[in-house]
């Protein structure tokens, strides 16, 4: 990336594809931001501008790439191989980290977790300009979209059932679907990821809650 490439890049502001960090923070809050982008489109982490555009650089070219080395090997789940760029603007160096849509999905933060002892791995997806939590159902059609074995597909009355309710509401959740088939929630749950990797449905985030819709 060139010097005006960025410079543009900053001027778009945050996004589902891009964030700014002014310092690097702790481990485990990059691993959030580095693991949402890998979960979902890819994007750009900036170590160096503020979250209003501001310019403040690094001052340590081999400390921050050395946080983010160490967040990508230690801190993800599987880890991450960080392509890291140290670009100079307005006599600023600024960190970026280029991160691609991972076809090793779904990748979790590592936290330490001081009261029980052990290791909690967390997804974390990006929406507008936030890294939230994955909903289990996310996570679910993350690892489906990794897997090799071919999908088989049968439609039944379930199935009917649903898309005459999408057809009428335009929307349903997991809950929605259980509900009006009598089904468990989580036999709902698969069935509905099984049609979202068919290409029938759609998954919608809007960060409180997951929902499909008919494609």
């Amino acid at each position: 990336m060139r010097p005006k490439e960025l410079l543009n890049l900053i001027a778009k502001g945050e996004s589902s594809t891009l964030e700014f960090k002014r310092k690097s923070t702790n481990p485990e809050k990059l691993a959030k931001e580095i693991v949402a982008m890998a979960n979902t489109r890819g994007g750009y982490l900036l170590i160096g501008v503020d979250d209003n555009g501001w310019i403040y650089g690094i001052e340590s070219e081999k400390s921050e790439s050395d946080i983010i080395e160490r967040t990508c090997m230690f801190f993800v789940d599987p880890p991450i191989n960080p392509d890291i760029q140290i670009i100079n603007v307005r006599d600023k160096d600024v960190l970026v980290l280029t991160i691609t849509p991972s076809d090793n999905k779904p990748h979790k933060i590592i936290i330490d977790d001081k009261q029980s002892k052990k290791e909690i791995l967390k997804a974390y997806i990006r929406v507008g300009e936030k890294s939230i939590e994955a909903s289990r159902e996310m996570t679910r059609l993350m690892k489906s979209q990794t897997d090799d074995k071919p999908l088989k597909l049968s439609i039944g009355e379930n199935e009917k059932r649903l898309f005459d309710f999408l057809e009428q509401n335009e929307r349903a959740t997991v809950k929605d679907f259980s509900k009006i088939v009598n089904i468990s929630t989580r036999r709902a749950e698969r069935l509905m990821i099984r049609l979202v990797r068919a290409g029938v449905l759609q998954i919608h985030n809007d960060s409180t809650y997951d929902y499909f819709t008919l494609v």
